[in-house]
């Protein structure tokens, strides 16, 4: 389906609670690493295992220099209370870059990037399993590219939504994300993106206008501030019933984290 223009999502005002709230979240996680890479520069050499990272971010090492850990928890033990962040799902039937009912009982908002490689790994490993989900029409997924990786995720970003706009979303993106590897820089500049388009079988002339378009350029423009606005400049970073998951984390949090939700509304 090829449309003149993209539907615009209402996007609601953000309250000026959630940009800490997620910093915070994230600082939490990056003090946990630093304690536990701490502890285990003092172990025996033969007991140090390698560990991946679960999250990309733009200024970071590779990806083979962070790692998992545990999250710091403020004195005293109790964690910190969690602000319901559901109000940053929009709904809206007519969002291109989503999947489910939009009445779905369960919501989940991925803030990802094209270049983002544990972006990649969540596509291959775990949506899968949630759109076991989607497809019982108990959960709802909306996409929003924050693009920190600069000029190529961005136009990755527009290439996804003119593929959209062609009812080929997910289609498109699992080339972006085949295998559970992102694409090189180079296979993502405009003509790249365009054999992708070729590949997944759209109108490529329909598809080059759309992806130039102001209209989805603006659309992309304002995705991208939505989750910088909210602190997600780590990607993945998700919201999952109101409350936030950073990273890519192991599917079993997911699973955990919906069905907690779909028992809560029951």
């Amino acid at each position: 389906m090829s449309l003149s223009s993209p539907a615009t999502p209402t996007i609601r005002p953000r309250r000026n609670t959630l940009l800490p709230l997620f910093v915070i979240l994230i600082a939490a996680a990056l003090i946990g690493f630093v304690i536990w890479q701490n502890a285990a520069d003092d172990a025996p050499e033969s007991t140090q295992d390698a560990v991946g990272q679960d999250t990309a971010e733009p200024d970071a090492p590779g990806p083979d220099s962070q790692a998992e850990g545990p999250v710091a928890v403020p004195e005293g033990g109790a964690e910190p209370e969690q602000e319901d962040m559901s109000d940053i799902e929009r709904r809206d039937p007519d969002d291109l870059l989503s999947l489910g009912p939009a009445d779905a009982p369960v919501a989940m908002v991925m803030f990802s990037d094209a270049q983002c490689p544990f972006c990649a790994t969540w596509h291959e490993q775990t949506l899968p399993t949630m759109m076991e989900y989607v497809d019982a029409g108990e959960l709802r997924i909306e996409w929003r590219d924050v693009n920190v990786f600069g000029e190529a995720s961005e136009r990755a970003a527009r290439a996804t939504y003119a593929a959209a706009m062609q009812d080929e979303f997910m289609e498109y993106q699992g080339l972006l994300f085949a295998g559970g590897e992102t694409r090189p820089e180079a296979g993502l500049t405009e003509q790249g993106l365009v054999d992708l388009a070729e590949q997944v079988g759209l109108d490529t002339a329909q598809f080059q206008e759309d992806m130039n378009s102001p209209e989805v350029s603006e659309q992309i423009a304002s995705n991208a501030q939505e989750g910088l606005d909210i602190g997600a400049y780590s990607t993945p970073a998700f919201i999952v019933a109101g409350e936030p998951i950073i990273g890519a984390q192991p599917t079993e949090v997911f699973v955990s984290a919906v069905d907690d939700a779909l028992a809560e509304g029951n």
